[in-house]
């Protein structure tokens, strides 16, 4: 399969976060690329054999949504800046903001299908008589 998998549109479909959707094409692309670096760093899988060729596996595709959107409201965030934590009168809270985006979505039960054995390096050695 060729990429990009997705296209920005299908994340703005997606999404229920107008700061996401007002995100440029290339913005989005951006996010996209990430999302699919991360699919296939995960999954030792780039997807380009024979079975992948005509379309991405529902899983996949949804993944790679969930995770394009997920980097999009990062770096919303991180341009506006983020409250850690907040006191009012007897309340407080604080967000955990070093949490792995990846791992709180819950891609790898939808990507366990699709992960390959990784693949080791090969290793020549040539000997010679002492």
């Amino acid at each position: 399969m060729k990429r990009p998998w997705i296209e920005p549109a299908q994340v703005r479909d997606y999404t229920s976060s107008p700061k996401v959707e007002a995100r440029t094409d290339t913005q989005l692309a951006y996010d996209i690329a990430r999302a699919e670096k991360y699919v296939i760093f995960h999954t030792h899988n780039s997807f380009d054999s024979a079975e992948y060729e005509k379309e991405l596996p529902p899983d996949v595709t949804m993944a790679v949504i969930l995770l394009a959107e997920a980097y999009a409201k990062q770096a919303i965030v991180q341009k506006e800046g983020a409250l850690s934590s907040e006191t009012f009168d007897d309340y407080s809270y604080t967000v955990d903001m070093g949490a792995n985006i990846a791992d709180s979505l819950g891609l790898g039960a939808m990507l366990e299908e699709y992960v390959l054995p990784e693949e080791r390096g090969k290793a020549v050695m040539k000997l010679r008589k002492l």
